[in-house]
């Protein structure tokens, strides 16, 4: 045990300055790989450089290897650099097991708390490589008050939009949405927002990979990648047993719960690619009755995304304080938030489609759900994208030898 703490004081020196010493931690630059790419800063902010000197530590110890992938690709590692925090950050899925296992954890003073300083390098991450690049502040505005607002803005445009049509209030349509929006103007209006969010993730996404040189992707690697993505592996805490979230008692439910949400996700998503086939190639026009594919498939995610969400805020209010970033809240709740009003909108409108206010609920839901794709690519809906491209850096790196011995894979 003396032996490991003094490995550890000699890690914590390597990030701690002194008074006397130059100022350490400066490494090399990320480099954009695009042609009109700028490079990052050259030196490590001061939360990349908390998450180096959490990992020197770690490193020393080791005695956290078997809960994720973080710790066996950090032994691959004697230093880091700003690619390797980042991609780290993003491989770390914040279970907390790591915290309640550690002897040098808060009140230690080396006051090692790897979910907290990861969460911080993430939200910076997405900062970072956001585009276009001057709305990468948004990650750090996009919290409650802003989504809802948000939400609560574009709900009213598209109401007084129906106000000034015809009313509020109609005679009932049967359903028939496209006599208050016709077809062609809502696939306009939301295949434009949809389309620059798939573009602005996509573009951020892909200087994240440039960067962490992950090397070439493999049919195996992507297979477990996907694998470990679509069953949340890392939410299991490494035993099986699930994250810790108010105290060190081990809960599968944050698994659960993000499971009913990118599932019920997922299924909304599903529906309207399945109404869109339904209207292009076999000319079925809406309204579809409630057995039909994309009613059902809406109704089952509509469902989830009510559970899910719901269960995350829940966990998110009485999660303990050193598990995370607890200035990243506003912008978690944001999200839960549209994503809870998207279902329960859209709940509300199909169970009031064929009456006198389906017009309001439509404006209503709508301008929830454009406002929701508005910020997807400014919220907490990254941190999936960004996390699935350090899983599958993990899935190649791990296939490749470890010249450094640090650890076992």
């Amino acid at each position: 045990m003396k032996q490991l703490e003094a490995l550890a004081r000699e890690a914590q020196s390597f990030s701690t300055p002194h008074a006397e010493a130059a100022p350490v931690m400066a490494e090399q630059p990320v480099r954009w790989l695009g042609k009109q790419a700028k490079p990052q800063a050259e030196l490590l902010t001061g939360d990349e450089t908390e998450v180096a000197r959490v990992m020197q530590i770690c490193n020393a110890c080791r005695y956290c290897e078997g809960f994720c992938a973080v710790f066996p690709a950090m032994t691959r590692r004697l230093e880091f650099g700003k690619a390797d925090l980042n991609y780290l950050a993003n491989l770390c899925h914040n279970c907390g097991a790591c915290l309640h296992a550690c002897q040098y954890a808060p009140p230690h003073e080396f006051a090692v708390n790897v979910p907290q300083a990861m969460a911080r390098v993430r939200m910076q991450t997405y900062t970072d490589y956001a585009w276009p690049e001057a709305l990468g502040a948004l990650y750090k505005r996009n919290g409650l008050v802003v989504s809802l607002a948000t939400a609560a803005g574009l709900a009213l445009f598209l109401t007084l939009a129906v106000l000034m049509a015809g009313g509020l209030f109609h005679e009932p349509m049967a359903g028939n949405f496209y006599a208050v929006f016709p077809h062609n103007t809502l696939a306009l209006m939301f295949g434009v927002v949809f389309g620059f969010s798939m573009l602005a993730l996509g573009v951020g996404v892909t200087r994240f990979w440039r960067n962490i040189s992950p090397g070439a992707a493999t049919g195996a690697a992507v297979a477990e990648a996907a694998h470990d993505a679509l069953r949340l592996r890392y939410l299991d805490g490494g035993h099986g047993k699930g994250c810790n979230n108010a105290d060190d008692a081990f809960t599968l439910w944050r698994r659960r719960f993000h499971h009913f949400t990118f599932y019920g996700f997922m299924l909304c998503f599903a529906a309207t690619c399945v109404a869109t086939l339904y209207h292009y190639l076999l000319d079925l026009q809406a309204p579809y009755p409630f057995w039909s594919a994309p009613v059902l498939l809406g109704t089952a995610g509509g469902i989830g995304l009510l559970i899910g969400p719901a269960g995350l805020l829940w966990l998110n209010l009485k999660r303990h304080p050193q598990q995370g970033d607890a200035a990243q809240k506003p912008m978690d709740r944001g999200f839960i938030a549209l994503l809870f009003l998207t279902s329960a909108t859209g709940l509300a409108l199909l169970a009031g489609r064929d009456g006198s206010a389906m017009a309001l609920l439509l404006a209503i839901h709508l301008g929830v759900v454009m406002a929701l794709f508005l910020t997807l690519p400014y919220g907490k809906f990254a941190h999936g994208i960004y996390r699935s491209a350090a899983l599958l850096k993990w899935a190649i790196e791990k296939r490749q030898p470890n010249k450094l011995q640090l650890g076992s894979d």
